[in-house]
């Protein structure tokens, strides 16, 4: 459950079963060791509804439960109108998905949508790859990528003063 005083963070990617299910579990690993769950309310979505009450792919949950993360309970769902206004952050994982949501979004609420690796400006890349048609090394790289943006986040968060 959510209250006021949580950072409300919402991970966008395109069908909701491998990166944005993956940046919810990794990111809430990073919080829970950091003891910072009570500052959070944390879910993931998708731009479209391909996947809609599906669990993550199981190539992204073989890879996340490697690193001690567990999908499973994760169950895919769409973006919705009511979101915009519910999240402080919407985080999309490439630019696709990030024009999809400005265009949907009210205008006075699309500051809240960013690229989740603007939080890792030191990565090569903007954009965390759909590792949907690789192979499993693709999964692997998404979870990197994912460590590093949800570690640079966190930072962020506490640097702004949104979480002590």
């Amino acid at each position: 459950m959510s209250n006021k005083n949580q950072v409300k963070i919402l991970f966008v990617c395109m069908g909701n079963i491998c990166r944005s299910p993956s940046a919810e579990g990794v990111f809430n690993k990073l919080i829970k060791e950091k003891k910072l769950q009570k500052s959070f309310s944390i879910d993931s979505a998708g731009t479209h509804a391909y996947h809609i009450g599906d669990s993550p792919d199981l190539r992204s949950q073989r890879a996340a439960k490697e690193r001690e993360v567990d999908l499973s309970k994760i169950r895919a769902r769409k973006v919705i109108m009511g979101d915009f206004e519910d999240y402080d952050y919407l985080l999309a994982m490439d630019e696709d998905n990030h024009a999809i949501m400005m265009e949907a979004c009210p205008e006075e609420l699309q500051h809240k949508i960013k690229l989740f690796l603007e939080f890792a400006p030191h990565l090569d890349t903007n954009e965390v790859p759909d590792p949907y048609y690789g192979g499993a090394y693709g999964f692997e790289k998404v979870l990197d990528l994912i460590e590093e943006a949800s570690t640079g986040f966190l930072g962020h968060l506490k640097k702004s003063g949104e979480i002590e």
